[in-house]
């Protein structure tokens, strides 16, 4: 799957459809995931960060493509966007990050998870995530979690507080001796 180009998009009233990705995906995924983290985190983190961010959590967690829980969005055949949920233990990061645990959660008691959204900068703002993050919620609640949570990165923030999401206190993540800052974030489900 083409990733777009990031010269001359016409972006304006974008139709795009959301479906499950497919470990064929994962390559255009994780060029999207970088176009994404070094372009909406300028003025957030520093381009040492975001580098180490790349190399150490952001990425394409197979997992999820392997549960069907990690969808993209597409505009005319090209992957414009992409996120997920997960019913297992890791909060965040990707297949290179060393912190994983594939565990199952019940969900009457532990929270899903919201994982990996990254959107194309040419596309930001223009309801891609939001649409992604929507589908995620119903398929989680329809899995029986009443509860999510994630690890939102600072530019992320305001989008999630936008969705209902409650921020708690910000952690540091070493990403091999850069800190990162992210924000643990919590939704109630609707009964």
């Amino acid at each position: 799957m083409p990733l777009i180009n990031t010269e001359n998009s016409d972006c304006s009233g974008v139709k795009f459809e959301i479906r499950s990705a497919i470990p064929a995906d994962r390559e255009t995924n994780q060029q999207l995931i970088a176009i994404s983290a070094r372009e909406l985190s300028r003025g957030y983190y520093s381009e040492e960060q975001v580098s180490a961010a790349l190399k150490s959590v952001y990425g394409v967690d197979s997992m999820l493509i392997e549960d069907g829980t990690y969808f993209v969005a597409e505009a005319d055949d090209i992957i414009i966007g992409c996120g997920g949920w997960s019913k297992r233990k890791t909060l965040f990061g990707g297949d290179q990050f060393s912190n994983r645990d594939a565990g199952s959660l019940d969900p009457h008691f532990e929270a899903a998870k919201i994982r990996a959204f990254f959107i194309h900068p040419n596309f930001a703002r223009q309801g891609i995530g939001r649409a992604i993050l929507d589908r995620c919620e119903a398929e989680a609640a329809r899995k029986g979690f009443i509860s999510l949570e994630l690890m939102s990165t600072l530019p992320g923030v305001e989008f999630y507080r936008a969705c209902g999401y409650v921020a708690t206190n910000p952690i540091f993540y070493d990403a091999g001796s850069v800190p990162l800052k992210f924000v643990p974030m919590k939704k109630v489900l609707p009964a």
